[in-house]
């Protein structure tokens, strides 16, 4: 039986996608202007203050060898392009082989290969912040089964926490908070998805469906059936969950703050004016 071909890809998309300990076979890996490394401007999450956003990083120091000819590590060390401040190091193994393709296997990078993990998601999980950033390092090296298991803890451990962010948001919106009060008193997760399935806030389903049920239904999966690569999709799903629920929670809680300073600013400035002291003493004559 022959072996699976190898996947293909350019390095930019590689260095940004694959995690470490993955060997994959680049297409056009050498500049042809001088037989070196080529080092491709590439998109990654810059934490600096300045940015706080996904920014194009620029390689500030590359392989400055010529000989393609033999295996080699490499090391690239990429710089935000807007703070100047921000950097990533890949750590690489390349290995020339034939049809213009080069195998490229990813030693390792700093900071850890992975998404960017919001503040929100973190205090959204609670007390299982070791937990979720373990799966989350796990996801990250391609841990199926290890990330799945730690996003499931998480999610096990605080769906109660969960509803009572939606009815956070639920009383916010002066809506009806009976249903999501008596399924966070529920013991049974799978009981409370019931309970809660047409009381969550419109603003914090996703894509229409509640996020509480997606959650249980990721959860429904026994990790003893499933490969490490099924696992690993699993674990992806739940984070990407995760996060996008702890985001609608925030600007839905922000917004009607806004909304109501808003509102306090419109009917103060509606008010009458009282006239001040000095406005109410008659003028001397001149």
């Amino acid at each position: 039986m022959s072996e699976p071909e190898q996947e293909k890809m350019n390095l930019g998309t590689f260095l940004m996608s694959v995690h470490p300990g993955k060997a994959v076979q680049i297409e056009q890996c050498y500049d042809s202007r001088n037989e070196q490394l080529s080092q491709p401007q590439i998109i990654l999450y810059c934490d600096d203050d300045m940015c706080k956003a996904n920014m194009w990083f620029d390689c500030v120091h590359g392989w400055d060898q010529s000989e393609i000819d033999e295996c080699r590590p490499v090391s690239l060390l990429y710089q935000c392009r807007h703070c100047k401040s921000s950097s990533r190091w890949f750590g690489l193994l390349v290995t020339p082989s034939s049809n213009y393709l080069t195998t490229v296997l990813k030693l390792g990078e700093q900071p850890p290969f992975g998404p960017h993990t919001p503040a929100r998601v973190i205090s959204l999980v609670g007390n299982n912040r070791e937990l979720f950033l373990k799966g989350r390092a796990a996801e990250a090296h391609g841990l199926g089964i290890g990330a799945f298991t730690y996003y499931r803890r998480v999610v096990e451990n605080e769906w109660q926490r969960f509803i009572g962010e939606a009815i956070k948001v639920a009383k916010k919106l002066n809506l009806q908070t009976k249903d999501l009060e008596a399924a966070k008193d529920e013991r049974q997760f799978d009981k409370a998805v019931k309970i809660v399935k047409d009381a969550i806030p419109q603003v914090l389903l996703i894509d229409g469906h509640n996020p509480m049920a997606l959650l249980y239904k990721m959860l429904s999966k026994g990790v003893h059936e499933l490969t490490d690569d099924q696992c690993l999709d699993l674990a992806k799903h739940i984070r990407v969950i995760l996060v996008d629920f702890a985001e609608r929670v925030t600007e839905a809680l922000r917004e009607r703050q806004e909304l109501g300073e808003s509102l306090t600013k419109l009917f103060q400035s509606d008010k009458p004016q009282e006239p001040s002291v000095g406005d109410s003493q008659e003028r001397p004559a001149e």
